[in-house]
């Protein structure tokens, strides 16, 4: 079934009591914050693709083997703006605004003047991130939005660009045990050179508790990456973290900035400016966090598209780390919103799971054309072509699978299962899986006419294995009679153990975060 133009959410501010089916483990105590597209329409315009869609936040609050829910709507500039002018004011990736008719030629002017060097929108609908002890509503722009993760009221709209020189940003940072974030962002020819910048925003030192001042405020660059070409920044989703190192993949999925200036004035959308180059290599990072520098070696492989990282870990003189990727830009493109089902002018885009293992330290006396990989798990290779130069070959352990997560306890150290979607040829989810590394054997959970969200893996506080736990979804179902509900599996056996029906709509959504009770 093809993604169909879907309807307006409509939101629900007032906490909810869910009927609960099973029961809910009494040590489930926390809120799962989710958010994604749900205004598509307004007044007489509609957005060309499903990730412009103006961001609805739903969170599922579990305590005492009850779960509450309640939603709104992401209320910032563009929610604003667009509600105004009862039509979109204001451009997304996909969906260039373009004034109405009857306004003046200045107002026409200055639409032009920002849109060529874009003020981009803070509707931030892909996904919830937390810096020091504040959430944000994020997508990948400069800006974010703090968000009240209880009531989920709108508050501060915070500026990158006030911190850090990042014209763009990622929506998936990384955390370590200190309560310390990671993430990556893109400066854009900021002093005649484009670069990507690596930073780390701490948690709330002792003196700042109690104040006013946002957590990016202590923000700090840890190391910059110069772009191979300064026009054509890469676009990447996400990146990897060890206790050591960093990987990032530099792939030749590109943003052109020249046609993006002239995006408005040739009538097409930004994303049209994203290029990929199928010729040319992928280009991956491997940064020593300890000195800030990138190791010697090169790594490369070949063209491909990755949004998600799942995990990266070392071992035995290895960075080894996995992620889904595609070999094309055909993703995106299937999130376009038509109002029909044929969906024979789309082509489908197929993933694949992938494990990279790189060397650190490669051996000098080692000749070319050889694998310098020396684990007995994993096929993947890294074959020397000259000194300094690998070219990586990845060991592809499962394909159809995405919108991975794991245990993030072990996050940067060996995991051995993932959970995540299950996808064919659509982008309606049906199936959930647990995937293992080690057999590669798949668990599904499936039910008709059901279509469950990316999974979170909660992990049983006194748990005593990696996949100890409950696994989370959202569902939403089409089946008559029976509303959305939340999902919880048992991470063990990938078995139901409790189901709650929510008395409002879910939509299909990106992501989340879960923010467990304190004690």
């Amino acid at each position: 079934m093809f993604a169909v133009f879907p309807k307006n959410a409509v939101e629900a501010p007032e906490p909810s009591k869910a009927e609960v089916k099973g029961c809910i483990p009494s040590w489930l105590q926390g809120t799962l914050l989710r958010n994604g597209p749900g205004i598509f329409s307004v007044g007489d315009t509609s957005y060309n693709h499903w990730f412009d869609g103006m961001a609805i936040m739903h969170s599922f609050t579990f305590k005492h083997g009850e779960m509450t829910h309640r939603s709104r709507f992401l209320r910032g500039d563009t929610y604003k703006a667009n509600m105004a002018a009862n039509r979109i004011a204001v451009s997304e990736m996909g969906t260039m605004a373009y004034p109405d008719p009857s306004k003046s030629v200045i107002v026409k002017v200055v639409t032009f003047l920002n849109h060529t060097v874009p003020d981009f929108t803070d509707n931030g609908a892909s996904n919830i991130i937390k810096y020091g002890n504040e959430y944000h509503a994020t997508s990948e722009t400069n800006y974010i939005r703090k968000i009240d993760p209880v009531t989920l009221d709108t508050q501060d709209k915070v500026d990158y660009l006030k911190y850090l020189p990042v014209n763009l940003a990622t929506s998936h940072p990384h955390y370590d045990k200190e309560g310390n974030a990671y993430n990556i962002g893109t400066s854009i020819a900021e002093k005649g050179k484009t670069k990507y910048i690596l930073f780390k925003v701490p948690a709330v030192p002792e003196k700042d508790k109690g104040k006013n001042c946002h957590a990016l405020k202590n923000a700090r660059v840890l190391c910059t990456v110069p772009c191979r070409s300064l026009l054509t920044p890469s676009y990447y989703h996400s990146f990897g973290m060890t206790d050591n190192y960093f990987i990032f993949i530099e792939q030749p999925f590109k943003l052109d900035i020249i046609r993006m200036a002239t995006a408005y004035m040739r009538g097409v959308n930004w994303a049209s400016c994203l290029k990929f180059c199928p010729e040319e290599n992928t280009l991956i990072h491997l940064i020593d966090r300890n000195t800030g520098k990138e190791v010697e070696t090169k790594y490369y492989t070949g063209a491909m598209v990755v949004y998600h990282h799942i995990n990266a870990f070392e071992d035995d003189g290895h960075v080894i780390f996995d992620v889904i990727a595609y070999s094309d830009n055909k993703l995106y493109d299937m999130f376009y919103l038509k109002k029909k089902t044929d969906a024979s002018d789309v082509s489908f885009a197929k993933s694949s799971y992938r494990r990279f293992a790189l060397p650190v330290q490669a051996d000098k006396s080692i000749p070319s054309a050889e694998n310098l990989v020396t684990l007995k798990y994993t096929t993947a290779t890294a074959v020397k072509e000259k000194e300094g130069k690998l070219i990586c070959q990845a060991e592809v352990l499962n394909e159809g699978f995405d919108l991975p997560r794991i245990n993030y306890d072990i996050n940067g150290k060996r995991h051995r299962f993932v959970y995540g979607t299950c996808v064919e040829e659509s982008t309606l989810k049906t199936k959930i899986g647990k995937f293992d590394t080690e057999t590669k054997e798949m668990m599904y959970w499936y039910e008709e006419n059901c279509s469950p969200s990316e999974p979170v893996f909660i992990p049983r506080p006194t748990g005593e294995s990696e996949d100890d736990g409950v696994v989370i979804t959202s569902v939403i179902s089409s089946n008559p009679d029976q509303s959305g509900f939340i999902l919880i599996l048992d991470g063990q056996t990938f078995k139901e153990v409790a189901r709650a029906y929510v008395n409002a709509e879910l939509q299909m959504d990106m992501h989340g975060y879960f923010i467990p009770q304190e004690c």
